[in-house]
């Protein structure tokens, strides 16, 4: 398959929901996962208050409430990719249907 072939699929077919909604929540799990990591090493610069801001039954610091920040945090994740990729695909493909 040359790569004009591929550019060609991917313009009549989008970008794909799957792969941004799994990349966009395993970013925002291991960026979570990093920040507590943070917290704990240096706490003067805690973003705890944050995190129970941002994620709802989110306490400071404990198994459950690590695991529950993880799972909200990769929905979060699918909640952007959910909006933003039809959106995209929406948008690029009118402009390029336009062009035609």
């Amino acid at each position: 398959m040359t790569t004009n072939t591929m550019t060609n699929r991917y313009q009549q077919q989008g970008i794909s929901l799957l792969g941004v909604g799994h990349a966009t929540s395993l970013l925002l799990a291991i960026s979570f996962a990093l920040c507590v990591s943070f917290d704990l090493l240096f706490p003067e610069h805690a973003m705890y208050k944050t995190w129970q801001q941002l994620l709802p039954g989110f306490e400071w610091l404990s198994w459950k409430s690590f695991f529950l920040g993880l799972i909200e945090a990769y929905g979060y994740g699918w909640f952007f990719a959910l909006i933003w990729v039809p959106i995209y695909n929406f948008v690029t493909l009118r402009g390029r249907q336009e062009k035609n």
